[in-house]
């Protein structure tokens, strides 16, 4: 996966006390238990750490890990 999905899987284990055998790439944020709050939070690290503004709207409880990396990818890349 890239580089971008680890970076994300650090932020997650930063703020989300998951089990890291169940963090992969289709592992959904819903599946992970990860509340409203969280997502928010999860929003404001990205854009600190990785430089790209995630809208809340975007960070969606049926969002994959790795359609979440790409998400942010086409974000940097744009």
């Amino acid at each position: 996966m890239s580089t971008t999905y680890d970076q994300l899987v650090e932020i997650l284990a930063k703020l989300h006390d998951a089990p890291p055998d169940r963090i992969s790439p289709d592992t959904t944020f819903a599946e992970l238990d990860i509340d409203s709050l969280t997502m928010v939070e999860i929003s404001i690290r990205i854009e600190r750490d990785l430089g790209v503004t995630v809208d809340d709207n975007e960070l969606q409880p049926d969002l994959t890990l790795g359609g979440t990396a790409e998400l942010i990818d086409a974000k940097q890349a744009g």
